[in-house]
């Protein structure tokens, strides 16, 4: 087994802001292990990818990913793949480039799609996707609802807490009338509320036929999320709350409907998979999202999603707020959906796609 890794830092289209400041580009590590191939015949070797980028607050920082790597790195070239996983053990990021390097290969090995390896048992060639609405004004977020609409979308998640409360139901009021009754509205506060805001707010939307409302409060605060569902009886989901709760933790305050899935933010997609077929168990609705990462990992949730059948739109229609990229899409959006790659592995070499490791 032969492992070596590339840096990249890739620009965003635009500014994006977020709790913990505004992110104007993506840094991290991609790893690429190639295996040894059976030895005395002429199969040539297997290749796996993967990537590892740091999201302040969700993971470890870049420096610490790179010191984790590092280590990794020489034990899989000592031939020691559980010694690199444990190695990593801790910083979500590494692990999810670690892991997911190493599902690539074996699925490579296994001539499967990384989604047939991960443990689907039919075939997928496409899974529904959201699309997301910022923090536009009503009439600019209609217009933006009406275009994905044109663009073949059927499930829309807004964001909102960055306004009025009475601002943010007049948004989401002007966004439901212009989709109409069929189509899945969500709407994501990032945290932005505490309760009492958070349970009028609720109470306003709940004439909106809303999918769920996405952390409304606190990370922290399970408690009084589990009191908003009972309260005023909209569907919460708990996304940024997984950075520091464990799915059991979770499910004994009976404090979500649907669990937003960031497979980097968790430590890698066996992880994440693991999760959500625990909530499915329990009856909570498994969605799968990104932290605005570059192509490898991007298509490695994409395969994640298609591995979980029946799943719900996910949040994979990220890829447009990279200006710059690793690689070509093998996963490109079509009419609501990202397509599934149907090569073995996860479908992209990411920087080494034109084997020059840049």
């Amino acid at each position: 087994m032969r492992a070596e890794s590339t840096e990249f830092d890739l620009p965003l289209s635009s500014p994006l802001s977020t709790a913990a400041g505004t992110i104007e580009r993506r840094e991290g590590v991609a790893l690429r292990i190639e295996s040894d191939g059976d030895a005395g015949v002429d199969t040539g070797s297997a290749v796996g990818v993967g990537e590892a980028t740091p999201l302040p607050v969700w993971t470890e920082s870049l420096a610490e990913c790179r010191d984790g790597l590092f280590d990794a790195l020489e034990r899989l070239n000592d031939d020691d793949p559980a010694g690199a996983l444990a190695a990593v053990e801790g910083q979500p990021a590494a692990r999810h480039a670690v892991s997911s390097a190493l599902a690539d290969l074996r699925a490579t090995e296994s001539n499967e799609p990384l989604y047939r390896w991960l443990g689907s048992v039919g075939r997928t060639t496409r899974v529904p996707v959201n699309a997301t609405i910022g923090d536009d004004d009503a009439e600019d977020a209609a217009a933006a609802a009406r275009e994905a609409l044109t663009e073949g979308f059927t499930t829309i998640k807004l964001k909102v807490g960055n306004r009025s409360i009475g601002e943010d139901v007049e948004r989401v009021e002007a966004v439901r009338e212009a989709v109409g009754p069929n189509v899945a509205l969500r709407v994501d506060a990032n945290g932005a509320w505490g309760r009492e805001q958070a349970r009028h707010a609720l109470t306003l939307l709940s004439g909106t036929m809303l999918d769920y409302v996405e952390q409304p409060i606190d990370t922290e605060d399970l408690t009084g999320h589990a009191e908003l569902r009972r309260v005023t009886g909209v569907d919460i989901a708990l996304d940024e709350s997984l950075a520091s709760h464990s799915f059991e933790e979770i499910r004994e305050e009976d404090a979500a409907d649907a669990l937003v899935l960031k497979p980097m933010a968790l430590g890698g997609l066996d992880r994440a998979r693991r999760i959500a077929r625990d909530a499915r168990r329990e009856g909570v609705r498994p969605v799968v999202t990104t932290t605005i990462d570059a192509v490898v990992a991007r298509t490695g949730a994409v395969h994640l999603a298609a591995s979980l059948p029946g799943i719900d739109a996910c949040g994979l229609a990220t890829g447009g707020m990279l200006a710059e990229d690793l690689a070509t899409d093998p996963a490109p959006i079509e009419d609501g959906n990202a397509m599934v790659p149907r090569d073995a592995g996860v479908g992209t070499r990411g920087p080494w796609e034109r084997g020059d490791g840049r």
